[in-house]
């Protein structure tokens, strides 16, 4: 009966994961080079999270070779309503690259309105600009 009442419930766990636990690719990140029209790989990007009145550094990463982080938001977390902020380190990623910018970093604040909400943060960036919007 005990070997059984295990089986059962590593089934269960393989066949009903966690409702509560944030997706794979919760939130995901993008950036592109209009001036270029090309990705921009191996950006520095961190994700934080409004607490209290303090900021909490949930995630560091940096974008792939696509200009993507496809799964920013930390696995088996959820990802809770509220204030948080991505902050792109574009003057790093421009140094790099062996381009002049006026924008050293740029930072996204968004809200988060239900637990676990599929986001995706697009950044459009130029040397002297940069757009943003909520994606999908």
């Amino acid at each position: 009966m005990i070997k059984i009442s295990r089986l059962m419930y590593l089934l269960a766990l393989t066949y009903f994961p966690s409702v509560h636990a944030a997706e794979v690719e919760t939130l995901s990140i993008h950036v592109l080079n209009q001036q270029t029209g090309l990705p921009s790989a191996d950006m520095p990007v961190k994700l934080e999270w409004q607490h209290n009145g303090a900021w909490t550094t949930l995630a560091e990463n940096k974008t792939d070779d696509d200009g993507r982080i496809h799964a920013f938001f930390p696995a088996g977390q959820d990802m809770l309503p509220g204030l948080y902020k991505v902050t792109f380190s574009t003057g790093e990623y421009f140094a790099r690259v062996q381009q002049k910018t006026f924008f050293p970093e740029v930072t996204i604040l968004f809200t988060v309105n239900r637990t676990n909400e599929k986001l995706h943060i697009p950044l459009l960036l130029s040397p002297y600009g940069y757009s943003t919007y909520k994606g999908s």
